[in-house]
């Protein structure tokens, strides 16, 4: 048993190694004064400074920063009201998105969208003199598109731990509508609400074929300016990006966790308040 224990602990620790390695040596080299990723030739932040100075990066991570925040909460306040109204039957539609090849769906968006820019400029387009193409708009669409599936999957567990006769107490008690929505079960399903949020804004920030297909020629993301690159060669200032957003989600997560640590803590504090009376 002592064996199996100390190989079981060598494998996970080869397996963190595997996973993480990559990045360490990408935060590393971020602080390499030469642009070699190969041959280290001494530590400098230039290229922290050379990344605030960068114009193409700088509107590409403030297009991909508005772009998933903007998803990310128009994607949760749809995808809550939809767990709460959905049936057995929705879950086959649901599960089609989350299914699709990233590339089916970019290219499947990409024909809409087109369809839907040439009827408008046809039509009340050419009338009003306002022309549509793809943009910042169809982009957001197509995220949220593939966003809302999984906040979904994110609420509706909660939903089922959830007493179904809550809501009804709180109306026979007199409080009805939204506000008993939102005193009552909102409360206990934001865990849900709250992953399916970050879960959201993480594909968001992620997300590259599909953004590549419907963001048309005059926005780019982040993850579009890195391929460009890429077909070039990567920029050292990438590397100091990535170390930052890579060090903001370390960050966000740790928050994540001690605030769920917090809120069991509160539970359990409850339940033993409970139990003493």
């Amino acid at each position: 048993m002592k064996k199996n224990g100390i190989a079981s602990r060598i494998f996970l620790i080869l397996c963190f190694l595997f996973l993480y390695a990559p990045i360490l040596v990408l935060i590393v080299f971020s602080f390499n004064a030469s642009k070699s990723k190969a041959v280290w030739a001494g530590f400098t932040l230039d290229w922290y400074v050379e990344l605030f100075q960068n114009e193409t990066i700088l509107n590409a991570l403030w297009v991909t920063l508005l772009v998933s925040l903007l998803a990310a909460i128009i994607s949760t306040v749809l995808g809550t009201a939809a767990a709460i109204g959905f049936q057995n039957l929705c879950m086959t539609v649901n599960n089609i998105p989350l299914t699709n090849a990233d590339i089916i769906t970019g290219v499947s968006m990409m024909l809409l969208f087109l369809l839907a820019v040439d009827a408008w400029n046809g039509t009340l387009g050419g009338v009003l003199g306002i022309r549509l193409s793809l943009g910042f708009w169809s982009l957001l669409i197509a995220h949220i598109t593939f966003d809302v599936p999984n906040v979904i999957l994110s609420v509706l567990p909660k939903l089922r731990q959830l007493d179904p006769n809550i809501y009804e107490a709180a109306q026979d008690l007199g409080d009805h509508g939204f506000h008993a929505f939102r005193a009552v079960v909102l409360p206990e399903i934001m865990p849900g609400v709250i992953n399916g949020f970050i879960m959201a804004f993480t594909l968001s920030i992620d997300d590259f074929v599909i953004s590549y297909f419907t963001a048309g020629s005059q926005t780019q993301t982040l993850s579009m300016v890195v391929y460009s690159m890429a077909k070039k060669q990567v920029s050292p200032e990438i590397n100091a990006l990535s170390a930052l957003m890579f060090l903001v989600v370390v960050g966000l997560m740790v928050a994540v966790n001690l605030r769920q640590a917090a809120q069991e803590r509160q539970a359990k504090a409850r339940q033993a308040a409970l139990t003493a009376k």
